[in-house]
């Protein structure tokens, strides 16, 4: 067993230094890693690579070293995104499963949906221009406002008479965050008009032909006028969903343990599928989240008996929506020396054998912030069989086996006589 060693180095929203308890008995350990967005396309500025061409990253390099391929984790004729990819990662087929992705994430946040409630996703975001069908999208983040900054838009919003009225006549109820992302419940009904797109897959572009006419085109320029000046000066629902369920995991698999994000759609995901969604303090899914406490939730969850547990980092998607090379590069730095390999040093500690699947659940294009469901590159690892670390990437996964249904996973994952 070779064990490759780094010292990460913790932000000072993780430097927590209680350490996990020793890990239960068991025969073997299951573990999920989804780095989200982490597959990219070559960039010039890279010298034609791609982000995980360009860095030499020994964990995912290590957890290359058995079994590597391509799967395509998003269905065709499936909106690209996290919310299908991860379902399928899951086992979930999300041509069968069509709940919506602010349901998964209301799931996730414990919003409880009635039968004749629909329910959005709601960014606050950033645009630029004095008038409404032609400011610019500037930022699908609120230029990354959070916390105190975060929760002051939504008071601005509840303390603007016409936001307020118009919410009261139309039934619709803000569920704030200290994150850019809020969600908005109201009944179902007609007039709230189509769905609109991502705002991060039209930076740069006049909002107006992007806004249908409908209720919520109401509700956007009513929070455009309240929010004038703001650093997020505009509400942007999307993804809208109703309630519902998903399979359960453990009655499918077999086995069962938590799943550890910052994302309340995996989360949401997670529930309804019947696992544990632990909160950690400090996760934020942004480059400066509580790695180290994402990492002992996990040894905690194997701790407490689990034999299963799914960890998902979302910094790599979120700096590609922002267009920020350097800032991708340094997330996969990051999910490398300070998730995979600390995680991978506790399990190589202990005498029970552990199997990893790692992937990214998307591809997430730096260079136009866009998401992709081109297949992605996964791995395939048993600490039992014989390691010869190689390049995690696109471009060696390619030339290993193909996979067309994301659902198989984690089947793969559970085969203990893979072959791998």
């Amino acid at each position: 067993m070779h064990t490759i060693r780094i010292s990460p180095r913790m932000h000072k929203r993780g430097m927590e230094t209680s350490e996990p308890a020793p890990l239960a008995p068991a025969s073997v350990r299951f573990l999920l890693v989804i780095g989200d967005g982490i597959a990219d396309r070559p960039l010039p500025c890279l010298n034609g690579k791609t982000p995980l061409q360009s860095l030499p990253l020994p964990g995912m390099a290590r957890l290359a070293s058995q079994r590597m391929g391509l799967v395509r984790t998003v269905p065709a004729g499936t909106a690209a995104g996290s919310d299908t990819a991860i379902l399928s990662i899951f086992g979930c087929d999300p041509r069968l499963h069509r709940i919506g992705r602010a349901a998964l994430e209301a799931a996730g946040l414990g919003i409880p949906l009635r039968d004749f409630e629909t329910v959005w996703r709601v960014n606050l975001v950033t645009v630029t221009g004095d008038v409404f069908d032609a400011a610019v999208m500037r930022s699908h983040n609120g230029s990354g406002i959070h916390g105190k900054e975060a929760l002051g838009i939504i008071q601005a919003l509840r303390g603007d008479p016409a936001f307020r009225e118009l919410s009261a006549r139309l039934g619709f109820t803000l569920h704030e965050s200290q994150t850019f992302r809020q969600m908005g419940v109201a009944p179902a009904k007609e007039t709230w008009g189509d769905g609109l797109p991502g705002p991060h897959d039209h930076l740069g572009e006049p909002i107006g032909p992007l806004v249908p006419e409908g209720d919520i085109r109401a509700l956007m320029l009513a929070s455009f006028e309240a929010l004038r000046g703001r650093q997020a000066n505009c509400i942007w629902p999307w993804a809208a969903g109703r309630a519902s369920a998903l399979p359960g995991f453990e009655s499918r698999y077999g086995h069962s343990g938590p799943v550890v994000s910052a994302v309340p759609l995996v989360k949401g995901i997670a529930v309804l599928c019947g696992l544990p969604a632990p909160d950690v303090p400090g996760a934020t899914g942004e480059l400066d989240t509580n790695y180290r406490g994402k990492v002992r939730a996990v040894l905690d969850g194997f701790a407490g008996g689990a034999c299963f547990a799914a960890v998902h980092v979302e910094a790599p998607d979120e700096c590609s929506h922002a267009l920020d090379v350097g800032g991708k590069l340094e997330a996969l730095r990051r999910l490398d020396a300070r998730v995979i390999i600390p995680l991978m040093n506790a399990l190589d500690a202990d005498e029970a054998p552990y199997r990893v699947l790692f992937l990214s659940d998307h591809p997430t294009f730096v260079h136009n912030g866009a998401h992709d469901g081109a297949p992605v590159p996964f791995a395939l690892y048993d600490s039992r069989k014989e390691i010869n670390p190689r390049l995690f990437s696109e471009q060696t996964a390619a030339a290993g086996e193909h996979i067309d249904d994301g659902t198989r996973l984690m089947e793969l994952l559970f085969d203990e006589n893979d072959g791998s």
